[in-house]
């Protein structure tokens, strides 16, 4: 194993973890701009992942379709991300900031605009994949850049906002589409954000600043083919999966595309293996000789698998078991959604103090107890006050372990690697996603069915089925409290290249 180390770019910190520079430093003001245009932008784009979970019983009527074909709205998104995103290491690498910022919101907000006016399920399709592709390449740019030009000392704070964007943007998705539903139409989920989404491309593309220094590197067509089979075909067997499950036909069985999916993973590792001989790798996999690196990217996964997870059965939950309408379901977990998004600031700079270690700690234990709670304790006649009690002990599990996980893990890699280690982590993430959802529904679905079988009722039936997907998650997350204590903050060496201006 290699040691974990990364650079300092040319930006200092004070006794307090901020970023500091003279007050004539154009760099400085540069640098806070380009940040949080990325940020605010990413929040916009990741709010659209779970937007959807809410809305489908709403679209399976409007649109006269099934629940597994209403399904494909979220596992496109979720394909077409995990197709992207390996691709956006090799994108960061060859342009610079401002392009690919332009192509990511460009993307955005035609499939915004797409949705909004779509006629029918095919081109509401067509505009969630054109959302995702987007999406996918906002997440990695905005990590590369903020570890480009935060220094190791600062970075703790900058990647607690970051860890806003990825945990509670959709965590709070659900809430904000349960608000627009209860009054207005579904197209309104995306004529609310397309303004928005415009406004950040127009802001971006006049304010946004190169700060990366592109070199000509080749892109492996060959790689990009193997890495869309392999993360497409995981997570389209892992959802495939879950619909089976659910009672729901399926064109394919689903351990099909699961096997061509992890033949197809094979021979990419193996191919990017060989090609990192001449440092050409479409994903260089050199970031997991870091043991913190490897370590993280592990918690990362089964993070991600408790909080999608969590995100698809609670709204089930709330309203097959205790019958709560979308207004409610989504109120219900809000609070959860803010107390992440206050925290995970604070998070930060307690990190860029104390190091990882202690936080995820507290963060995993946190995690674990919810999990534990939502099996043990959610009955068909459980008080709505628990409900929000018990993930608000989720989301500040979850805000202690993102932000940690997330620094750590970047800063555990040399700064060449950024681009590849930031689109790993979103790639795991997505693919971690794609588990989480269909292992819960999965168990959620296989549950019900067995209780249904012994005559049970609905209600009954369904509560089974819920505290089996919980406890599976309660299981799985005792993994994380054991990793958490073999996470450690990197090292900072002097010698990275310092960011670069322009336009």
């Amino acid at each position: 194993m290699s040691n974990d180390t990364t650079t300092a770019p040319a930006v200092t910190a004070d006794s307090r973890g901020a970023s500091t520079a003279p007050a004539h430093d154009p760099d400085a003001a540069r640098n806070r701009l380009v940040l949080g245009l990325l940020l605010v932008s990413a929040f916009v784009v990741i709010l659209n992942e779970t937007i959807m979970s809410v809305a489908l019983p709403t679209l399976i009527i409007d649109l006269k379709i099934s629940a597994a074909t209403a399904q494909w709205l979220t596992t496109g998104f979720l394909l077409t991300m995990a197709v992207v995103i390996p691709v956006t290491g090799f994108l960061l690498q060859r342009f610079n900031t401002r392009p690919v910022f332009i192509l990511a919101m460009s993307l955005f907000s035609a499939g915004t605009l797409v949705a909004a006016i779509a006629p029918g399920f095919p081109v509401l399709l067509v505009a969630r994949v054109i959302q995702a592709s987007g999406t996918a390449i906002m997440m990695p740019l905005l990590m590369t850049t903020a570890m480009t030009l935060v220094a190791p000392a600062a970075r703790g704070r900058v990647m607690g906002n970051i860890s806003i964007v990825i945990s509670v943007a959709p965590a709070i998705g659900p809430t904000i589409s349960g608000l627009i539903l209860s009054a207005l139409s579904w197209r309104f989920m995306f004529v609310i954000v397309l303004p928005i989404a415009v406004a950040a491309l127009i802001l971006g593309s006049i304010k946004m600043k190169n700060v990366t220094v592109p070199r000509k590197v080749p892109l492996d067509v060959l790689s990009v083919i193997l890495s869309a089979f392999a993360f497409a075909g995981l997570l389209y067997g892992l959802s495939s999966v879950g619909e089976a499950a659910s009672g729901s036909d399926q064109p394919v069985t689903p351990l099909v595309p699961v096997i061509v999916g992890l033949v197809a993973l094979a021979l990419f590792v193996l191919r990017q293996t060989r090609l990192a001989k001449s440092k050409l790798p479409l994903l260089d996999l050199r970031t997991f000789l870091s043991r913190t690196f490897s370590i993280s990217i592990a918690m990362i996964a089964v993070s991600s698998i408790a909080l999608f997870g969590s995100l698809i059965i609670l709204p089930i939950y709330m309203q097959t078991v205790l019958g709560f309408n979308t207004l409610t379901t989504g109120l219900l977990l809000l609070p959860g959604g803010i107390v992440m998004g206050v925290l995970a600031p604070f998070v930060g700079r307690v990190y860029d103090r104390i190091g990882p270690t202690a936080l995820l700690v507290v963060g995993s234990i946190l995690v674990s107890g919810a999990l534990w709670a939502m099996a043990m304790v959610f009955r068909v006649d459980t008080p709505a006050y628990m409900i929000p009690v018990i993930h608000i002990v989720l989301s500040i599990g979850l805000s202690m372990t993102f932000t940690p996980l997330f620094t750590a893990s970047l800063g555990a890699v040399k700064p060449e690697l950024y681009s590849h280690g930031s689109a790993i982590l979103n790639t795991v993430q997505q693919v971690a996603a794609g588990l989480g959802t269909a292992l819960f529904v999965t168990l959620l679905a296989t549950g019900t069915a067995s209780r249904i079988a012994a005559g049970a009722s609905q209600v009954d039936a369904t509560m089974t089925g819920v505290q089996t997907a919980f406890l599976a998650g309660a299981i799985i997350s005792l993994f994380t409290i054991v990793a958490s204590f073999f996470v450690r903050k990197p090292a900072a060496v002097d010698g990275a290249p310092a960011p670069v201006g322009g336009h």
